[in-house]
């Protein structure tokens, strides 16, 4: 099992759980109004006057073979709508109960 951490622009919610329902990953953790900045671009998603953009942070479970699929899918995401930006992050699960 891998965890996948997908840390997105507020404004792709509906292309994220479109994603989530075309791969048939059911259980996830959405942590909302995410504040940052972005290692590529370092424009500032603060939710401020100034830098008025805000994240979602999205956890989800999934079985290995599935990794490779939804990093491609998020892959074509962020190549479609590169200034708003998405990015995800995986790491093995060693148990779960």
């Amino acid at each position: 099992m891998k965890a996948v951490m997908i840390m997105y622009n507020q404004a792709l919610t509906e292309k994220v759980e479109y994603m989530l329902n075309k791969l048939g990953i059911k259980g996830y953790t959405l942590f909302q109004e995410v504040f940052g900045r972005g290692s590529n671009t370092g424009v500032p998603h603060l939710g401020t006057h100034t830098w008025p953009e805000i994240n979602n942070a999205l956890l989800t479970v999934v079985e290995d073979e599935k990794v490779d699929e939804l990093f491609s899918m998020i892959k074509k995401i962020d190549s479609i709508n590169e200034d708003v930006g998405i990015r995800a992050f995986v790491w093995d699960v060693l148990r779960t109960i």
